[in-house]
């Protein structure tokens, strides 16, 4: 354990339960896709265990967490192992019957010291926080993965939640589809209230196939060193991913090939 400088590569993706969209209309004539499993699925989700494969910490949305349509597979899992991540999390949120079972995930390289889970308030009951800490005291780096709902006074009601849990330490990176664009009043409130900063307001993320808004986003506290933010020109999902390189000193025991079995980190 000490203090190391280290690149940390991250990336947050909604997957769509590993569904891929071509067009609007699709959401309706292959909406079939959405509570059925089939192999269009599966190829997907190893084309995108591909993908995270190169980066240290995967923030995802929409991942199913098993249930009819993923063929009872819980995504998360399915791809820290493709993928080859010693530490995964999975927090299930929305859940319909058997049928489908959507929630965040976590994919590490870096053994996480906390994992908290979250539920988020709004109308609507189904969303929620992952809530991730690596190494201890103010060196610490923690992790928000977020997925926001749909209303406007939801997600100010969300956010204000979740500024409450972070707006104390130094060093914060929350990684999400947030649902909403980069001069929002509730994303600017958000950021007043969390200390954070947007490092860019025009990383355009959805729809996939011809992007068009900016909903997903990392935030990260003022001092934080970003060494690259970039949307990932993959279409494997309806959102395009979202990648950011940071300079930062860790306080973690971080190997360089690390070893051993996988991990589920279970909530505190």
């Amino acid at each position: 354990m000490g203090q190391v400088r280290r690149r940390l590569k991250l990336l947050s993706y909604n997957i769509q339960a590993g569904t891929t969209t071509g067009r609007y209309r699709e959401y309706l004539t292959s909406s079939w896709r959405q509570v059925l499993p089939n192999n269009q699925r599966m190829a997907n989700l190893d084309s995108i265990a591909e993908l995270v494969a190169d980066y240290d910490i995967v923030a995802l949305q929409e991942v199913d967490c098993g249930s009819l349509r993923s063929g009872f597979l819980n995504q998360a899992k399915y791809l820290a192992t493709h993928a080859a991540f010693p530490h995964w999390s999975h927090q299930g949120n929305r859940k319909v019957g058997m049928i489908a079972h959507a929630g965040n995930g976590l994919l590490s390289k870096i053994k996480p010291s906390l994992i908290e889970e979250h539920k988020l308030p709004g109308a609507i009951p189904g969303r929620g926080a992952m809530v991730v800490r690596y190494g201890e005291g103010d060196q610490a780096l923690w992790l928000v993965v977020l997925h926001l709902a749909l209303g406007r006074r939801a997600r100010a009601q969300q956010l204000a939640y979740v500024a409450g849990l972070i707006s104390d330490y130094p060093h914060v990176v929350v990684m999400g589809d947030l649902n909403t664009g980069p001069n929002s009043r509730e994303l600017l409130d958000f950021c007043d209230r969390a200390g954070l900063l947007l490092p860019s307001r025009d990383l355009l993320t959805f729809p996939s196939w011809d992007p068009q808004r900016a909903i997903d986003h990392i935030l990260v506290s003022p001092k934080m060193d970003i060494a690259d933010l970039q949307v990932l020109p993959v279409a494997f999902s309806d959102h395009r991913p979202l990648a950011m390189t940071v300079n930062f000193n860790v306080m973690v025991d971080l190997p360089d090939h690390p070893e051993g079995d996988q991990d589920q980190h279970q909530p505190e």
